[in-house]
């Protein structure tokens, strides 16, 4: 059976003077258990109905109302069933009403004595469904309920009539009970007087608004900290979006978090796990009320606290640091002076005024970026909240986020400057070659039509025109050698002989190669300065000669007949052997003694030298002494001061039984 009508809507028709009022639900439940307490601590043998809205509702107070049960016979329990709710007559009448009924939407409770007398009977107030973001919220004390509570026994009487009348048609079995409580409330219903103790009542609602205030204030703690949590991030982000250098947005990081969390130091720091030692660079100060040793008159005042920006920390010795890379996860140390872990930091702890320590890592794929520190430096040790910990947390992943969107820009930035080289280089090739390719072909070409058009030519021209186009070929065929050379040291395609062989014979065969070129001009005097001993070097001969040959070239190009080359070596190392070309010709700025081994390089530019050569000779040299370890570079003091080439290259290693080789140098001038 479902009876739509509302007993509320029944009673204010019947009593149309009174005016219903808004309850939330805690008012109404502070107010029933007042009424019930009265029935239990009072004598009378009272009328009561309680009508629940769901049968979960009821289970919560079952057992106050078998305690009732105890006091009257005359209890009678309303509920929408859920699981083993039904009608049936125990300790109290229980009356179960369909889910759709009117009164699943009611809360009604009456006690009607000789003495005492009350009623509750209220409707729910529907509230819009709160947004799909926040069902798991609990919003049952927000519920609202329309309703009347009262002592009025002429309220009370008509509430209870109203029920006990609904009662009948849920369960006919029960008339006849009912009809005789029905005839008492006729009679009672101006008659008796009520005895209210106003100590019941006074004390359920005391409790439930302390409780509820409790609530109140802790929401607000937990909005505060979510607020305080959303701000940090939001000033991360923002310092994200405004920049992405990771020097602004570690800045921005260390104060927000030091002064939100009241500490006296918050660190960031850069490291890896496999780092020896780490650069303090960002820091936050704050108050300070730290006690360490000594007297009174020697401890640092509220304000002391110390900078340690600029500080070299040990890591790898450190076992707070071990502990968190070993975890993973953050650590804290609540009493510095007791906790074991920092016994062997007591010289950084105390120096560094730490009594509560924290230090929560900054990880990217279980990868360590870095090092977030918080330093309590209070007398007391520092209790640290689970909230602080969870703010601290989600900072620490918002700057490991902003820190990987920082490298990643980086890169590109490197990237996209590789590309605009990439761009110059091709811009410089199509120069060169268009300059290098198209020159001796316009002459080789003219050279072999006049041959071919002048059969009249006499033999010195002919002569003539035939060592200009073999010239040009020649100076073709260098170019493209240069650039296939290069490309196959570049992509690694060089499959190196390396065997034991003299220095000297290697610069022998270079001078040679270099005498048997035709020059414009007479070479400079060169002097080779190598000492009487010096160890085989483990090399590719053919390669350390083209080495060579390219410096001694490079070198004649820029220095005047007149003036002087020299050929030393000396030892580097206990593996490697230094080699230096130096000349007395033009010299290098100060600005381009690096960039002179860029491929294409040239000193004068390309379509305006006055020397030869495609700017490829550099870029060759240092690709074939990074293949075998060493390395090349040149120093100049300046313009017109000359210039000094030195590569290393490595040398034989000896077992302990064998003898260095010793072979008779000599001091050799061309």
């Amino acid at each position: 059976m479902i009876i739509s009508e509302s007993i509320l809507e029944e009673l204010l028709k019947a009593l149309p003077q009174i005016r219903p009022q808004l309850y939330f639900k805690s008012s109404l439940t502070a107010l029933s258990h007042a009424m019930e307490d009265q029935v239990l601590a009072g004598v009378d043998r009272p009328l009561v109905i309680a009508s629940f809205q769901r049968e979960r509702f009821y289970r919560q107070e079952a057992h106050r109302y078998l305690r009732i049960a105890e006091r009257t016979d005359q209890v009678y329990v309303l509920a929408a069933p859920e699981t083993d709710f039904s009608e049936r007559s125990q300790d109290y009448e229980m009356i179960a009403f369909e889910p759709a009924d009117a009164l699943s939407q009611e809360w009604h409770l009456v006690v009607l004595g000789e003495h005492y007398a009350s009623c509750l009977i209220c409707r729910e107030r529907r509230q819009p469904d709160p947004p799909a973001n926040i069902q798991d919220l609990h919003v049952d004390q927000s519920r609202r309920f329309e309703g009347i509570w009262t002592f009025d026994r002429q309220i009370v009487c008509e509430s209870a009539e109203l029920l006990l009348t609904r009662i009948q048609r849920y369960r006919p079995d029960l008339a006849a009970k009912t009809e005789l409580m029905l005839a008492k409330l006729k009679t009672d219903a101006n008659e008796g007087f009520n005895q209210v103790d106003p100590g019941p009542f006074a004390e359920r609602l005391v409790t439930y608004l302390q409780a509820g205030q409790y609530k109140l204030a802790k929401a607000y703690r937990s909005i505060a900290e979510k607020e305080r949590k959303e701000r940090l991030i939001n000033s991360i982000t923002a310092a994200v979006r405004r920049s992405l250098n990771p020097h602004e947005i570690l800045q921005v990081a260390v104060q927000e978090l030091g002064t939100v969390l009241g500490a006296g130091r918050c660190l960031i720091y850069r490291c890896k796990s496999t780092d020896e030692t780490a650069t303090l660079e960002h820091e936050f100060l704050g108050s300070c009320g730290y006690s360490g040793s000594g007297n009174a008159r020697n401890q640092p005042s509220v304000s002391e606290t110390h900078s340690l920006v600029g500080q070299t920390w040990s890591l790898q010795a450190n076992p707070i640091f071990q502990e968190v890379i070993q975890k993973q996860e953050p650590v804290y140390l609540e009493d510095t002076h007791v906790d074991e872990r920092s016994r062997d930091q007591r010289g950084l702890t105390q120096n560094g005024q730490i009594r509560s320590w924290l230090m929560v890592p900054v990880l990217n794929q279980n990868q360590l970026l870095g090092i977030v520190e918080l330093h309590y430096c209070n007398a007391i040790p520092h209790k640290l909240e689970r909230s602080e910990l969870e703010m601290v947390e989600a900072i620490v992943t918002q700057i490991g986020v902003a820190l990987i969107q920082a490298e990643a820009y980086a890169n590109l930035e490197d990237l996209n400057q590789q590309l605009e080289a990439l761009d110059r280089t091709r811009s410089n090739l199509i120069a060169i070659t268009g300059h290098e390719l198209r020159t001796p072909l316009s002459t080789i070409q003219v050279c072999l039509e006049s041959l071919a058009t002048e059969p009249d030519m006499s033999a010195n021209l002919r002569q003539v025109m035939l060592n200009s186009a073999l010239t040009d070929a020649d100076r073709m065929r260098k170019l493209i050698q240069d650039f296939l050379t290069l490309s196959r040291l570049e992509s690694g395609r060089i499959e190196w002989r390396l065997e034991p062989l003299p220095l000297e014979e290697c610069v022998d065969l270079a001078l040679s190669s270099l005498q048997s070129h035709k020059y414009n001009a007479p070479l400079p005097k060169i002097t080779t300065r190598l000492p009487t001993e010096l160890p085989l070097v483990q090399v590719d001969g053919e390669w350390l000669v083209e080495v060579i040959s390219k410096l001694l070239n490079n070198a004649c190009k820029f220095t005047d007949s007149d003036g002087q080359i020299t050929i030393e070596a000396h030892h580097n190392d206990s593996r490697m052997l230094e080699v230096t070309i130096a000349d007395t010709g033009r010299g290098i700025e100060f600005n381009r003694l690096e960039t002179v081994f860029d491929r294409f390089y040239q000193e004068e530019g390309a379509l305006r030298r006055t020397t030869g050569g495609t700017g490829l000779g550099l870029a060759i040299c240092r690709q074939i002494i990074a293949g075998w370890g060493g390395r090349i570079w040149a120093e100049s003091d300046g313009k017109d001061r000359g210039s000094q080439f030195h590569f290393t290259i490595p040398i034989v290693q000896p077992s302990p039984q064998e003898k260095k080789p010793v072979s008779s140098r000599r001091r050799k001038t061309n």
